[in-house]
Order: C-alpha cells, then sequence, then structure tokens
C-alpha cells in the first residue's frame, strides 16, 4: 500500500529487469566505446528509472525515497568504517609499516618458489593494504616484470597476483568491500573476517599448491633489478626501516582476536600509526593530520614507489563511499518496488537447505556484478534479499557475509566490463579472458565452499556454533553481531530445526 492508501502491485517481469538493464545497457556501452565513466551518475540514473517503474506499479514517490535512505542508514557504519579505513592507510604509510610489508617480504623472493611466494605476498600485503588494485599498481608492476624474465606465462603471473591480491583484501579489516559485505550483511567487522577462515584459507592454501606446480616446472632465469630498485627506494625515503614497523600489522590480529568494535579499532589503530610516524619518520604533528586527512605523499622518481606510498587519507575513501550511498539507495528500491523479488521471488520460495541458499545467494550475487557491473552491487542487493532467509533457517549473519565475498568479491575481476577486470587488465598488461583461467583462488573459493556445505560442511549458526569440514557440529565462538531481533527470530528458527520442527513453517 503507497502513501495516499492505494494497494501497490509488483512489477511484472518486465517491469522489474528494466532499471537492470538500464544500467546494464550503459555500462556496457560505456566498456566498449571506452568512454571512461565511473559507475556512479549510471548507478543514480538507475534509481529514477526504478522509481519511475515503481511510480506505475502504484507507489509513491516519498516511501520509494524512504526505502532508499533506510537501505543507506542500515550501511552507514561500513560507510563510516571506510571512511576511517582512509585515515588508518594514510598512518600506517606515513609510519612506514605498509612499505616495511613489502621491503621485507621482497627479501624472501627466491626463483624456485616464484609464483606461490607471488600469492603469498601479495595477500600479506593486501591484508595490510585492504586493496587488490593497489596491490597489482605496486608488487603486480614489479611481479609482472620479473615473471617474464623467468619465462613463465604472463596470464599465469597475473592469475597469481589477483588470487593474492584478492585473498588479501578479502581477509583485510581495511578494505572497503569487507566492510561493505559485512555491513551489508548487518554483522560485526571481525565475526566475518573470522567466519572467512573456514572457506578461504583452504582455497588460498589449494591455489598456492598449483602454483607451486607451476612455478617448479619452468623457471630458466630471474633478473630481480625491479624488486631491488624498490626495496632501494623505500630505504631511501624512509629514515628508520625495521621489523619493529611491522607491530601495527600484527596489532590488527590483537583487535581482531578480542573482537574490538570496528570504529574503536580502526581510529586506535590510526592513532597508533601517526605515534609510529612521530617516533620512527620524525613527522610533525600538524604533518600526521593532513595525512590522516589527505593521505600521504612522497617525491620519488621510482614510479612504483610512488604508486606504493601516495594513498590512503579520508579523502581518498570519498569516491568509494559515493558509489556506496548510490548503490546502498538503488538496492533499497528495487527491494521496495519488488524488482527483485518479481525476477528472483520464486527462487527464494524454493529454497529448504542452507546448502541451497548459499547458492542461490552465491549465483545472485554473481548475476549482479555481471549485469551490473560492479562488485558492491554484488554485495548490497543479494544480502537485502536473503538476510531474512538467513534467519529463517538460524544460521549466522556472519555465514550471509562470508557468501557475499565468497561469490561476489572473488567473481568481479573475472567480468571484463566491471570496474574491477578492466582496472586489473589495464595495469597488469592482460586481458581479463586470458588471466581467468588462471586466478585459481578466485575460482576455487565459491566452489570450495559450496562442495562443503553439500554434505553439511562449514554452516555457520546463531548461536555461533558451527559444523566442521566434514559436518560434525562443534562449539564456536559466540554468536556473530547481529540486529536483535534477526537474532532472535534465527534463534527461534534454530531452536525449531534442533527440535526436528519444519523451519518452512516460520
Amino acid at each position: 500500500m503507497n502513501e495516499k492508501g492505494k494497494m501497490a502491485r509488483l512489477p511484472n517481469k518486465v517491469e522489474a529487469i528494466i532499471p537492470i538493464v538500464f544500467l546494464l545497457t550503459v555500462m556496457i556501452t560505456n566498456y566498449a566505446l571506452g568512454w571512461g565513466l565511473d559507475p556512479h551518475i549510471p548507478v543514480t540514473l538507475s534509481c529514477g528509472v526504478a522509481m519511475i517503474v515503481g511510480k506505475l506499479c502504484g507507489y509513491g514517490y516519498k516511501e520509494m525515497l524512504a526505502s532508499g535512505l533506510e537501505a543507506v542508514n542500515q550501511s552507514l557504519e561500513a560507510i563510516i568504517i571506510i571512511l576511517l579505513v582512509g585515515c588508518l592507510i594514510g598512518s600506517f604509510t606515513a609510519c612506514g609499516t605498509i612499505p616495511a610489508v613489502v621491503y621485507y617480504g621482497l627479501k624472501l623472493l627466491t626463483p624456485a618458489v616464484f609464483l606461490p611466494f607471488v600469492t603469498t605476498l601479495c595477500a600479506v600485503v593486501g591484508i595490510a593494504l585492504g586493496s587488490a588494485w593497489t596491490v597489482t599498481a605496486t608488487l603486480g608492476i614489479a611481479f609482472m616484470a620479473i615473471g617474464t624474465t623467468m619465462g613463465l606465462n604472463p596470464a599465469l603471473i597475473a592469475g597469481a597476483i589477483l588470487s593474492g591480491a584478492c585473498c588479501g583484501d578479502k581477509f583485510s579489516p581495511l578494505s572497503d568491500s569487507t566492510n561493505l559485505a559485512a555491513g551489508s550483511a548487518q554483522t560485526g567487522l571481525f565475526d566475518h573476517v573470522a567466519a572467512m577462515i573456514t572457506t578461504t584459507l583452504p582455497s588460498l592454501i589449494i591455489a598456492i599448491v598449483i602454483y607451486a606446480f607451476f612455478s617448479l616446472s619452468k623457471i630458466e632465469t630471474y633478473d630481480p633489478t625491479l624488486a631491488n630498485e624498490l626495496s632501494s627506494a623505500i630505504l631511501d625515503h624512509y629514515k628508520y626501516m625495521s621489523p619493529i614497523l611491522l607491530v601495527p600489522i600484527l596489532l590488527i590480529i590483537v583487535v581482531a582476536v578480542i573482537k574490538m568494535p570496528a570504529i574503536p579499532s580502526v581510529v586506535l589503530l590510526s592513532l597508533i600509526g601517526s605515534v609510529f610516524a612521530l617516533i620512527f619518520q620524525g613527522i610533525g604533528v600538524a604533518d600526521c593530520i593532513k595525512v590522516l586527512h589527505y593521505g600521504y605523499e612522497a617525491q620519488s622518481q621510482n614510479e612504483l614507489f610512488r604508486n606504493l606510498v601516495n594513498r590512503g587519507g579520508m579523502n581518498s575513501m570519498l569516491w568509494t563511499n559515493n558509489l556506496v550511498i548510490v548503490a546502498v539507495a538503488f538496492g533499497g528500491i528495487l527491494q521496495k518496488i519488488g524488482s527483485v523479488e518479481s525476477l528472483l521471488g520464486g527462487l527464494i520460495k524454493k529454497v529448504r537447505t542452507p546448502f541451497q541458499l548459499v547458492l542461490v545467494t552465491m549465483t545472485t550475487s554473481i548475476f549482479c556484478i555481471t549485469t551490473m557491473c560492479d562488485q558492491y552491487l554484488g554485495l548490497i542487493i543479494p544480502a537485502s534479499m536473503y538476510k531474512d532467509k538467513f534467519d529463517e533457517m538460524g544460521l549466522g549473519r556472519n555465514m550471509l557475509s562470508r557468501t557475499l565475498e565468497d561469490g561476489g568479491t572473488l567473481w568481479s575481476p573475472l567480468v571484463p566490463w566491471s570496474s574491477c577486470g578492466a582496472y586489473h587488465t589495464a595495469i597488469l598488461g592482460v586481458p581479463t579472458l586470458s588471466y581467468l583461467p588462471y586466478c585459481f583462488m578466485n575460482i576455487i573459493n565459491p566452489i570450495y565452499a559450496i562442495l562443503t556445505l553439500s554434505w553439511g560442511g562449514n554452516i555457520i549458526y546463531a548461536d555461533g556454533s558451527r559444523t566442521n569440514l566434514f559436518g560434525k557440529l562443534k562449539k564456536g565462538r559466540g554468536p556473530a553481531e547481529a540486529p536483535e531481533q534477526a537474532y532472535e527470530k534465527a534463534m527461534k528458527a534454530l531452536a525449531k530445526i534442533r527440535n526436528g520442527e519444519n523451519v518452512n513453517n516460520i
């Protein structure tokens, strides 16, 4: 019923798909013709198209606007965290922590284990940076040059880089997609990170083993020039370079283990990074404040070094947050007018098991990224569609957020016309469809998650209990964060499930 008291109707399938087709048409045209447009305005225009469809179906402007704003409000904590993560990246760069990770990682490079090393180091640096994009723009460029001197297939090298970078991005509390996945599912950031260990870590290990086979099969020559030049640039720029600068990275693990709330933990780590910058790099207080706002900026003739350190700051996250706001609003409007329900509602009603629910969630996420060209929509829309169903099946909200990352974040670099696919292709110089078969981490992770669920493994319940790889129930860390009403609903459903009642009648 709309604001005038009239009954609104569900859009038919043609009406329901119009906003999606509009967005898809604009984004594919943008990709095909090389317009170079960011997705912000196309998504904003798609909000208007969705409202027009909603108006034809009897919905009022105010209620559609309210739905979009409510969706943004639900993601507000994630939006604030993303801004603060910019401060954290700036302070970690200014104090030398992020460059220290790169410097000591490069010292461990040996030709015989090149590909598994590349994957591992990109994953570690990805955790430190919270950005797969920055990893490919720094280490990725260096490793592409080094690997080709060894006679390796450039597509294979790109696959190893992206496997590690995307995995690190997923695990990092600094990542905008990680924060958005947790925010969209309305669960705790570190609850989400802990949940991913059950599927992402084993997938990474399998990928590293495969890369080890390829790495050992053909290594002929090795030219360490680029790695040495980057290491020298780091030493020349920073006044102090020591393993002690890795302490802030270890503190990320500490705040995750003690389950400190995300906003206080990011603020605390940003301040610690600033203190390290004052003590070890001699940066003034005023400069630290500027770094937190505008990011770190260094002058150097080494382009790889500039790409590594000239980043961060609250200002740098505005592009991401602007897109998050309009994308979240788009998802909220689509949900309000019943567009998603019309297209996929029948699919939701057929879901009876956690395996089916995860499969449908991943499929929807991949569909959104492929058709809407952006990973944020692949996280936001499935979360809004299926979070109630996760509650109805007694599952934890962090299982929803884990699933969004397993099928959403990792799929985005594999779509040529998505922002991620286009970016990584431009940076690494390898076509998306060429490196796709070698992104073993991105391919294995969703398959592993679905396969283990098929026999009841790796299920996370609302009370914090979970099944192990083989489906045996065990006590967990405690319940993940969730909205109070959602948690109560999930706990009631879980009680009925364990009493043998039909959860689909809840």
